[in-house]
C-alpha cells in the first residue's frame, strides 16, 4: 500500500483500439466480463491546467480479482497525459490508481510532496486527477474520489468477475450498483 494514495486498486492501460483491447483480455487472458462505455461522461476536464473543451474517451473496465483493469481510448484529439503517452510511442499501461474517500486531504500531501497535476476532471461519480513526479519521469498515478457512486459501480463490476464462465464478455452498459 501506498503510504501517499492507499491502496493500488486499478491500473490504467491506454489504448488505440479500445474493441481489440477488449477482446484479447477478455479471449486471451480469460479476464472479464469488460463494462464499456463509448463516451465517459466527464464535465470539468483540465490538461496542464488549460480547461479543455469537448474531451471524449471510451472507457471498459474489468476485474481480476480485487485489481481493476481500465482501458482508454482517447477518441478525440484534445490535449491529455493520454495523447502524450501515444505521441510518444506508447501503448499499455500508463498509469494506476487508488481510490481515498480522504480525497482532498491526499491529493494536498501528494503536492506537498513534489507530485504535480498533469490532470484532472470531474464526472456525475466523482473528481479524478492524475499525478506524476519528474523524479521518474512517465509514472502516473490517479486518484479517483471514492463516492458512493463509484463505489457502488466498481462493487459491481468486481462482483461480475468472480465466476465468470466467458459470457456476455463485453457489456455495453455500466452497472448501477
Amino acid at each position: 500500500m501506498s503510504r501517499l494514495f492507499g491502496e493500488i486498486r486499478q491500473i490504467g492501460i491506454v489504448v488505440r483500439d479500445i474493441e481489440k483491447a477488449m477482446a484479447h483480455w477478455a479471449d486471451v487472458c480469460g479476464i472479464g466480463p469488460w463494462f464499456y462505455v463509448d463516451k465517459l461522461p466527464i464535465t470539468s476536464f483540465r490538461y496542464c491546467g488549460q480547461l479543455v473543451d469537448d474531451f471524449h474517451i471510451s472507457v471498459a473496465l474489468a476485474n481480476s480479482g480485487a485489481l481493476q483493469l481500465e482501458l482508454i481510448q482517447q477518441r478525440g484529439d484534445g490535449p491529455s497525459m493520454y495523447q502524450d503517452f501515444l505521441a510518444a510511442g506508447h501503448e499499455g499501461m500508463q498509469h494506476w490508481s487508488s481510490w481515498p474517500k480522504d480525497y482532498d486531504r491526499r491529493l494536498q500531501n501528494a503536492l506537498a510532496n513534489g507530485y504535480e497535476i498533469g490532470q484532472q476532471g470531474e464526472s456525475p461519480r466523482g473528481r479524478f486527477v492524475y499525478l506524476y513526479d519528474e523524479g521518474h519521469p512517465r509514472t502516473v498515478i490517479e486518484m479517483a474520489e471514492l463516492t458512493a457512486e463509484r463505489q457502488a459501480i466498481f462493487g459491481a463490476i468486481e462482483a461480475a468477475s468472480v465466476d465468470w464462465d466467458g459470457q456476455d464478455p463485453i457489456r455495453r452498459t455500466w452497472p448501477t450498483g
